[in-house]
């Protein structure tokens, strides 16, 4: 049996060789994501993540870590795989992006990343991306985004509550933007209208893929 960070090497060899290959490329791994955009003193700060692997990667993954028998994974037995699964995201920056427009924002190093493994038997991530320059939360055509662009990672919202906004002032709103739906809500559809037209296409550009955009009222 290969070690889980063996495997979570080779997953990233392989990703980064799907990387250059078309769209028709298919997913070899699938994640469920939430996130929740941070604001404070009216300003946007960062993101949020909590990333929900598939069962057949987090079977591989735990492989050998439950040490002391028990069934169960603390963070301490979790300790080798987060560091893989974090060295690993460097590479790819954290298969998330940020934009204002049509320009795209930097993020800082990772913080309070975590694994954790609940009793529905799911395996997730958790981590805090900062902006490395905070936005005015009514800043106009700000986007997230969490895609692999080589589809080797299929990363698909949670379908209740996927986007969440903390300590937003009031007028503040998401909306998850889906160009591949084939009925957008009419509210959802405006706003992605208003913003493709006063930025471009570029401000709500990331391809077929899934697209948060936030909006605040003018203050």
């Amino acid at each position: 049996m290969i070690s889980n960070a063996t495997f979570f090497s080779t997953l990233l060899a392989l990703l980064m060789v799907w990387m250059p290959m078309t769209a028709s490329a298919h997913p070899h791994m699938w994640i469920t994501y939430e996130l929740t955009v941070d604001y404070d003193k009216g300003m946007v700060t960062g993101v949020d993540h909590v990333w929900s692997f598939d069962d057949a990667y987090a079977g591989m993954a735990l492989e050998g870590l439950d040490t002391n028998n028990d069934g169960k994974y603390d963070q301490k037995e979790l300790a080798p795989l987060l560091k893989v699964n974090m060295d690993g995201l460097k590479e790819f920056n954290y298969f998330t992006v940020a934009k204002l427009g049509d320009e795209e924002l930097a993020f800082s190093p990772p913080t309070n990343a975590r694994l954790e493994y609940n009793s529905k038997k799911v395996l997730s991530l958790h981590f805090h991306l900062s902006l490395v320059k905070p936005v005015f939360a009514d800043a106009q055509g700000l986007t997230f985004a969490v895609f692999d662009p080589s589809y080797f990672i299929d990363f698909e919202p949670e379908k209740t509550n996927a986007v969440k906004l903390a300590a937003a002032p009031p007028g503040c709103r998401a909306s998850l933007i889906d160009p591949d739906a084939q009925k957008i809500d009419a509210q959802s559809k405006k706003l992605g209208d208003a913003i493709a037209q006063q930025f471009g296409g570029a401000a709500i550009g990331f391809g077929s893929y899934k697209t948060v955009a936030i909006t605040c009222k003018k203050s």
